[in-house]
């Protein structure tokens, strides 16, 4: 995008460049033509509703983790809607039960409270179960669901073989941005514990963290695993990915509000690690940034850091050909997943903008967010 073209946009905001999303629609398009699988969108990871227009013709629906972002799918979406909790509440799961497709319930404790509910309800729901393949090469524990202790799934040795009559499918989740030799691992632990009961199923959900959209993802091994593992059993295959869709799709534009001198100099800008890029501080990850090298690597040296009063609110260290002044624009790049998702009005920070950059260049600004938004969420 040109520079006349980003001066125009407030700060700072989210841009989504249409064009790079329909590159990543086309690539999971491919894969649904070439295997007959199902792939939904994950909410958790993703869930700029204003472009929903763009997606639901690749897509097949959205997974949701609770109500509202099962009704968010219901409203906006208006396709198929997969609703999985690590718990469901009891007065939630009859409006869950009505506007989902697929229920999976993460133990069969919750299976068996919450089943006959829910399918009264809906008599068309189909029931699943979340199961702990106990595999996972998660490069970071925080994000391996398959970890020691894990509250997320049932392990073989949890399952109850009562809960079979009325279980159409089985879930697992074990993935966290990995390649398809990952998911090859994963499949052959979930056979070996489970393949019992997978004849018996109308339907597997490979889960997500497919880094499909990844350059130098081996799709050709994904096709042939989905299309090998539906041969033998005879199921419906579902990915549910959400970061392959908004991988690489768009950047968080933000400006140097000060510069100031401590041992090395320190660009405060206005938006924050901590409030709307929180991933560089849990995961951690280090942010690419437009025109930016590592630290000494160019002439000019700064330490990027959030606009709030917690002393880690700082993006890391990044050198540039020119320095920096107040008012120049620093472009973070690949935030459009996990990060408005995750956003927070720490410190009373304001919300970056969202913005989209359509096709023909044109630029739609979709929302700013004001002081109201703030002061509504508090009480």
């Amino acid at each position: 995008m040109n520079t006349e073209n980003i001066k125009k946009l407030p700060s700072p905001c989210w841009l989504l460049e249409e064009t790079l999303l329909k590159n990543n629609l086309e690539c999971l398009k491919n894969i649904k033509e070439q295997t007959g699988a199902k792939i939904l969108l994950a909410l958790k990871g993703y869930a700029l509703w204003k472009s929903f227009s763009i997606i639901k013709p690749y897509l097949d629906g959205c997974c949701a983790s609770g109500l509202h972002e099962a009704k968010l799918a219901d409203e906006t979406f208006s396709k198929e809607v997969h609703t999985y909790a690590p718990a469901f509440r009891e007065e939630e799961i009859d409006e869950i039960a009505k506007i989902s497709h697929h229920l999976v319930f993460n133990s069969p404790a919750q299976f068996k409270r919450f089943a006959s509910q829910a399918k009264r309800v809906n008599p068309t729901l189909s029931l699943g179960l979340r199961v702990n393949p106990e595999y996972s090469q998660s490069p970071k524990e925080i994000y391996n669901p398959c970890g020691l202790y894990s509250r997320l799934g049932t392990t073989f040795q949890n399952m109850d073989e009562s809960i079979l009559a009325e279980c159409d499918g089985l879930h697992f989740h074990a993935l966290c941005e990995q390649d398809s030799t990952a998911l090859e691992n994963v499949l052959k632990n979930f056979e070996e514990k489970f393949s019992a009961y997978i004849p018996q199923m109308k339907w597997i959900n490979f889960g997500g963290g497919h880094h499909i959209t990844r350059e130098g993802y081996d799709v050709d091994k994904l096709i042939t695993l989905i299309k090998d593992f539906k041969e033998k059993y005879n199921v419906e295959v579902y990915l549910e990915p959400g970061e392959a869709i908004g991988w690489e799709t768009g950047a968080l534009i933000s400006i140097v509000l000060d510069i100031v001198h401590n041992g090395m100099d320190i660009a405060i800008l206005d938006t924050s690690a901590e409030a709307h890029m929180p991933d560089t501080i849990i995961m951690p990850y280090r942010a690419d940034v437009r025109g930016a090298g590592k630290s000494g690597e160019k002439a000019y040296t700064y330490r990027l850091a959030g606009n709030t009063c917690l002393a880690g609110d700082i993006m890391g260290d990044y050198s540039f050909d020119k320095p920096l002044k107040v008012g120049d624009k620093v472009i973070f790049e690949d935030q459009m997943h996990y990060t408005m998702v995750k956003a927070s009005t720490f410190n009373g920070i304001k919300l970056p903008s969202i913005a989209i950059k359509k096709e023909d260049g044109s630029l739609e600004i979709l929302r700013e967010f004001t002081y109201e938004d703030f002061k509504e969420r508090l009480s």
